[in-house]
């Protein structure tokens, strides 16, 4: 019997086993299941066809994607078919989001539901929530070193909680996003600890040597990733007597994805995260869940393999699901995680735009737009069909992760602007002129690299302002911040506001007084919202008015004009002026033109800028300040103030 007949046989098996009705009732995921099964088992094999448990599993995963449609409520299939009749959901521009933390947002998973309001008020119908699953007090990592992957932490309540918070957004038509750590678990989790009872089934789902020979041979090719806090890529058991493999954190035990029964076990996690209505899976880290001995164990071509793979079953068992990997690495790196050759737009549908994150920051401190510029043709490359978060800041550090070329491009010698950077964003750096108060985060004094901790309005000068009670100074950081935000809405993608941003939050310093997280300082820039602070966006001309309001007005504007829409229809426009980025986006004979000033002084931008994109028009209105800007002679300008921006569209 030939393997392709061999397979046909199980799965009919497995089909009669569950009771399925092909023909009627269970049609579309048997369809489903069919369409998608030889990609799922050459993708399987090419990872595990060796291994002596690779047919067993193979059929446990298949039994798996079976049971998780089965187990699925019949308003998430429903939704599922809603999905499926757009042409890609998630790329609409009726989308925007919000990441926040349950606890420092509303207290528990119970008192979310009353905080949506705030949300809608703002424009936010997609949200994402940090981690939430159980994970050790004190040893947590923000949540990322889970313990029990199906079982929400009591302090932010119960997964009844949950389904009852997704159920209440869905009905508001928002959209919930979760994370699943998929590199590693927490050494509490059930897994290691019979690992560390000596169990061999469960010390085979980690990478775990007697003595030191491996472990050496794995550190001389990789990285440390928190060279500080946790230097080193091993952790001596002293209950199992072995070194473990610990990328991150000691407490965080990495998976061993060169076994097929890990593999099965965290599908089996993601299909549950589907059924629970997640609507985006963000896979925490997928750079690093495949190791191999003389390499940096990051961006490995197996780790796509299983990416793949993932995505495969999901469009099978949970097809209104879509994933996104939390890949901050290189832009050509990047670039690979949407996938590639036959695979291209069918691995994850999102990445973060990390790159053009990192460049706005830059562009901020140094008032140029040449290293950002210089990154686009690589940005640009991005699939059709896929989609960016797109975002100014998130809840970990601002990377400088853009290659050194870029900057050289610009006429830059790469180290020394990097230091520039650092020095700009860090409250303790040498650039006293500098109204930015942040820190300096995993800095590796073997390198010089570091990252930069500190929330938006911090970074963009609001605290320094307020402390002087510097008005000029304070409208200033609010027009920087507006600007920053709206670069980031309109860029192309999904965007994801960061909770407190759009009232101003500042710095929150109290982090160093808690044992659990005085060493990690990107605690600033995760506030405990003050709900008092927050209603004060309803008092005309405070702080928290301007921004929520103005942010507020952004979004709308994005969800009014449908060229905004993730249609991989962004053109840079020529650099006429090097202080302001400037991009169109099109779709069919509409279009809008965006303009950010990244100076601290006026900028002028000559009208030919337009003529040269074949612009016909002979005005502009401009959605975000409200007037006609009429298109004149070459040898006249279009004046931005000091960090000002435009959002126009042709009349005429």
């Amino acid at each position: 019997m030939t393997t392709e007949l061999f397979l046909q046989e199980k799965i009919n098996e497995l089909l009669e086993i569950h009771q399925l009705d092909a023909l009627k009732k269970d049609q579309a995921f048997v369809d489903r299941l069919w369409n998608h099964l030889p990609k799922i088992h050459r993708l399987f094999g090419e990872i595990y066809a060796s291994h002596h448990q690779a047919e067993p599993q193979f059929i446990e995963l298949i039994s798996s994607l079976i049971k998780a449609y089965q187990s699925r409520e019949s308003s998430l299939k429903k939704r599922d078919a809603e999905k499926a009749k757009q042409d890609g959901w998630f790329l609409s521009n009726q989308l925007a989001g919000m990441s926040l933390y349950v606890d420092r947002f509303a207290g528990n998973l119970k008192k979310m539901p009353e905080k949506l309001t705030h949300l809608e008020e703002l424009g936010v119908n997609f949200l994402h929530l940090m981690p939430i699953f159980q994970s050790p007090e004190g040893e947590s990592d923000g949540g990322y070193a889970v313990s029990d992957f199906r079982t929400v932490d009591s302090r932010f309540g119960s997964l009844e909680d949950l389904i009852a918070l997704r159920k209440k957004m869905h009905s508001k038509g928002m959209n919930l996003m979760l994370d699943i750590v998929l590199n590693h678990t927490s050494h509490h989790h059930e897994w290691a600890q019979k690992a560390k009872q000596g169990d061999p089934y469960y010390r085979d789902f980690f990478y775990t040597y007697p003595d030191r020979w491996m472990p050496d041979e794995f550190d001389r090719s990789m990285p440390e990733i928190f060279p500080e806090a946790a230097p080193g890529n091993f952790t001596w058991s002293e209950e199992m007597g072995r070194w473990v493999m610990t990328v991150f954190h000691r407490y965080q035990w990495d998976l061993n994805y060169t076994n097929p029964v890990v593999f099965k076990e965290m599908m089996d996690t993601v299909l549950f995260y589907g059924n629970l209505g997640v609507d985006l899976l963000r896979i925490d880290a997928p750079a690093f869940i495949w190791k191999q001995p003389g390499t940096s164990c990051q961006n490995l071509p197996e780790a796509h393999t299983l990416l793949r793979l993932i995505k495969q079953c999901v469009l099978v068992a949970t097809p209104g699901m879509a994933i996104l990997g939390e890949a901050i690495v290189a832009p050509k790196e990047i670039m690979k995680y949407f996938g590639t050759g036959e695979f291209i737009a069918q691995e994850c549908d999102f990445a973060y735009n990390a790159t053009q994150m990192a460049l706005q920051w830059d562009m901020l401190a140094s008032g140029e737009t040449k290293v950002m510029l210089a990154a686009q043709h690589e940005i640009l490359q991005k699939p059709y069909g896929t989609s960016w978060i797109t975002y100014t800041r998130c809840h970990d550090d601002i990377g400088l992760g853009y290659d050194d070329y870029m900057i050289a491009h610009a006429g830059k010698e790469p180290y020394q602007h990097r230091k520039f950077l650092k020095e700009y964003y860090s409250y303790s750096g040498d650039q006293w002129m500098s109204p930015a108060r942040g820190a300096l985060f995993s800095s590796n004094p073997k390198t010089g690299d570091a990252r930069i901790s500190g929330t938006l309005a911090s970074l963009c000068g609001l605290e320094k302002a307020l402390i002087e009670g510097n008005g000029p100074a304070i409208d200033q950081s609010i027009q920087k911040i507006l600007m920053m935000q709206a670069h980031s809405i309109f860029l192309g993608g999904l965007p994801m506001l960061f909770y407190g941003d759009e009232v101003g939050y500042t710095n929150d310093y109290s982090f160093q007084n808690d044992p659990g997280k005085y060493y990690d300082n990107r605690w600033m820039h995760r506030p405990i919202i003050d709900w008092e602070k927050v209603n004060r966006k309803k008092v005309d001309g405070t702080v928290e008015n301007q921004l929520f309001e103005g942010t507020k007005k952004l979004l709308s504007i994005r969800k009014s004009q449908d060229v905004f829409a993730d249609l991989s229809n962004i053109t840079w426009m020529s650099p006429h002026n090097i202080h302001v980025a400037g991009f169109v986006r099109r779709k069919g004979n509409d279009r809008v033109y965006c303009l950010f000033n990244f100076s601290d002084r006026a900028a002028y931008l000559t009208w030919y800028a337009f003529k040269e994109q074949g612009e016909g028009a002979t005005a502009l209105w401009d959605l975000w300040g409200e007037k006609i800007h009429t298109i004149g002679a070459d040898n006249e300008y279009l004046i931005l103030p000091p960090y000002g921006f435009c959002i126009m569209t042709p009349q005429g």
